[in-house]
């Protein structure tokens, strides 16, 4: 018999495909598990699939007493309390760098998409104002990217990424991160001397305790009139009302977002910006980086069920 998997959050049925023939699902659709399932087949569960963003803390881990691998699907994991599962001895799994590439694609295509004005550009075609030749203040030229200042925050394999193909456009690129690292980037000391360095604020670092909103007001007055900010790490690295208030009194220049303080439900606020380039936290959805990720999940489950260490464990967990 296939050894038994519970599915915790929500996937589309496609993704668990590949798991489905390895494995005994079951999926509790992103639903709290004992609503979902019988008491006795939480207490027999000793692996899982998550999404990293979804909440799971210490109570709903005492619901499965037997369980022992936490694998989450994709990079991140801020949604898993570590601190829990290392106290009850569940190891916790994840799929580093496996969408790194798609990441940064999304994160270069959003740069390029807002500071070149590409959804106002796209609009002024299909209204027939071009062909109208109707004077339109957002066709105005804008700065391109050559000798623009890219500033990256977080250096880990999606930051760099994302830094090389910046510089491709004939960019400087500088960085904030906890320590240096051997690239070819200017170092800068905090993320406040990066967001002063910089024109455009690439976020990419690691969402957690420490991150949470540490992109504020602050941050983005230092970014500066000029400045555009593009985040595809988590939402919560923003704070996200204070994103919308430097945007409504242009304290910045617009921002590209693939991540929100609420998924998925990109406020009313940020829609309302001619200058705010939005996509459904779509950074690491690709064939290749789902197969990736699938290839990491099916990895740790088989190595947990044969009594193995996880071959892509959470470090620290």
């Amino acid at each position: 018999m296939p050894n038994k998997v519970l599915v915790y959050s929500r996937f589309p049925k496609a993704q668990m495909v590949r798991f489905g023939q390895r494995f005994e699902l079951m999926d509790a659709a992103g639903k709290p598990p004992h609503e979902v399932l019988a008491a006795d087949e939480l207490a027999g569960i000793r692996a899982m699939i998550t999404a990293g963003g979804t909440p799971l803390g210490g109570e709903m881990m005492d619901r499965m007493p037997k369980l022992g691998a936490i694998v989450c699907y994709g990079t991140g994991y801020d949604g898993v309390d570590l601190q829990a599962a290392a106290q009850r001895k569940i190891a916790v799994g994840h799929s580093p760098g496996a969408n790194a590439s798609s990441v940064a694609d999304i994160a270069v295509t959003l740069m390029l998409a807002v500071t070149r004005r590409l959804l106002p550009a796209d609009d002024y075609v299909r209204s027939g104002n071009w062909s109208a030749a109707k004077p339109s203040p957002m066709m105005r030229p804008q700065p391109g990217m050559l000798g623009r200042r890219v500033g990256v925050y977080g250096m880990g394999e999606i930051g760099r990424k994302i830094a090389s193909r910046a510089a491709a456009f004939e960019t400087e690129v500088g960085y904030f991160s906890r320590s240096r690292h051997d690239v070819p980037y200017q170092y800068l000391p905090s993320l406040a001397a990066l967001a002063e360095w910089c024109n455009i604020l690439m976020i990419a670092v690691r969402a957690g305790a420490d991150t949470q909103h540490v992109v504020n007001a602050g941050i983005l007055q230092k970014l500066g009139a000029d400045g555009y900010v593009v985040n595809i790490s988590r939402g919560s690295v923003i704070d996200q009302q204070a994103l919308v208030t430097a945007l409504a009194d242009s304290t910045i220049a617009g921002a590209g977002l693939d991540v929100y303080a609420k998924e998925p439900h990109a406020p009313d606020a940020l829609t309302a910006f001619p200058n705010v380039v939005l996509t459904p936290h779509t950074g690491g959805h690709t064939l290749e980086s789902h197969a990736a990720m699938q290839d990491c999940v099916i990895a740790n489950l088989e190595a947990f069920f044969a009594g193995q260490p996880l071959p892509h464990a959470v470090r620290g967990a």
